[in-house]
């Protein structure tokens, strides 16, 4: 059930004993939350030695914003909600929710194969690849990072031309960020203009999220929090070959769960953005615990904490995993914990939210580490402020 407090303080108020806007309440909801997310929290910043943590929850609609640690161990800025994290990964849903847009607008359709908005790429393996194919990391078997060697659009081009498939499209999920990447390519080339633009300039304003980046300007650099690898070391993100369309954005939790909101048709956005939105939360594929959405995996609600770590385990991403095609597809499932991770070499980043209960959480750190950990961290914080799943 709902937590306790909240529905005493909301209760009081119906019955005049205190406002609904009163202070005490708000303090006492402030407090009850914040301890849960502390008790969960805290352990793992402390395990992992973890500079800052950034943690966003929405209930019912609010916000609240609970900070740990520091942005910088140099400046010893503390993290707020408006502290710039990188998302890694979580980057992936954005350009899903881009080529959603482009659908609706009849710019392409995930049925198209590649090949039909990329002639160069005629008579290639691409021609038997669908644009849902890469949304849904079906391919064939894309590898997980661009080639090292590639560092431009030509030689990008080229290893696409020249690409052999493990498998035949459909048949296994390869988590792989070329395969992203390409329907970001695909997507921004149907809109007539620049990924980072149709990002930036078009998607971001539509969604109310006025403190995200692809490119940080120079003015928002003071909030760009700094990341530490394994060793402590400073680091930040490599502006690689399809970067931007895989795993560069830059975000702050107020942004972040300004878009979990929007996921769950919290608050009023343009109404093509928001069907977008729920389109991405169709489920294609099954594979192994998880449903493959658009990018987003999505598990039944309520479901056990063993279940979400079987479908965020490193074997779904570091290895290829057999899918089996949903059909017709998943109609969107509000009744589900819908998820995403994000890992940089220097931050990590988690996302989650059940539509029908209309919670969600972000949670952001300046320092990667493992999965699992975030995962039970926001199942145990999730479960407390609505139904607790079967353990």
């Amino acid at each position: 059930m709902r937590n306790k407090t909240i529905h005493f303080i909301k209760t009081m108020a119906l019955l005049g004993c205190i406002s609904p806007l009163s202070h005490a309440a708000e303090n006492t909801d402030q407090a009850y939350i914040q301890k849960i997310v502390s008790t969960a929290i805290a352990p793992i910043q402390k395990e992992f030695n973890i500079p800052g943590i950034a943690v966003a929850v929405s209930i019912d609609g609010k916000n609240y914003f609970y900070n740990y640690g520091v942005a910088s161990k140099e400046g010893k800025q503390a993290v707020s909600k408006d502290t710039l994290f990188e998302i890694g990964s979580i980057s992936k849903t954005f350009t899903a929710t881009l080529a959603s847009y482009a659908q609706i607008n009849g710019q392409l359709s995930f049925s198209d194969s590649v090949s039909q908005h990329l002639p160069n790429l005629r008579g290639s393996a691409f021609d038997k690849v669908s644009l849902l194919n890469l949304a849904t990391h079906t391919a064939g078997g894309l590898p997980l990072q661009v080639p090292d060697e590639i560092t431009n659009n030509d030689q990008l081009m080229a290893y696409y031309k020249n690409w052999q498939p493990e498998y035949a499209a459909g048949t296994y999920r390869v988590y792989s960020n070329p395969s992203i990447g390409l329907l970001g390519v695909i997507t921004a080339k149907s809109m007539n203009t620049s990924f980072e633009d149709a990002i930036e300039k078009k998607l971001f304003p539509e969604l109310g999220m006025t403190n995200s980046y692809i490119n940080v300007s120079a003015a928002q650099m003071k909030n760009y929090a700094q990341g530490y690898n394994k060793k402590d070391a400073p680091v930040r993100v490599n502006p690689g070959v399809l970067a931007s369309e895989a795993y560069g954005i830059k975000s702050s939790p107020a942004d972040m769960i300004q878009f979990v909101n929007a996921n769950m048709q919290i608050g009023k956005i343009n109404h093509k953005v928001q069907q977008a939105l729920i389109n991405t939360h169709s489920g294609y594929f099954k594979s192994g615990a998880l449903t493959q959405d658009l990018i987003w995996e999505q598990y039944a609600y309520p479901e056990k904490l063993s279940t979400l770590l079987e479908g965020n385990k490193d074997a779904m991403a570091y290895q290829a995993n057999a899918a089996n095609k949903i059909s017709p597809p998943l109609a969107p499932q509000t009744n589900a914990w819908i998820n995403k991770t994000g890992s940089t070499n220097g931050f990590a980043a988690y996302a989650a939210f059940i539509p029908a209960r209309k919670i969600g959480i972000v949670i952001l750190a300046n320092k990667n580490y493992p999965i699992s950990s975030r995962v039970t961290a926001a199942y145990q914080i999730l479960g407390q402020l609505d139904q607790k799943p079967n353990q």
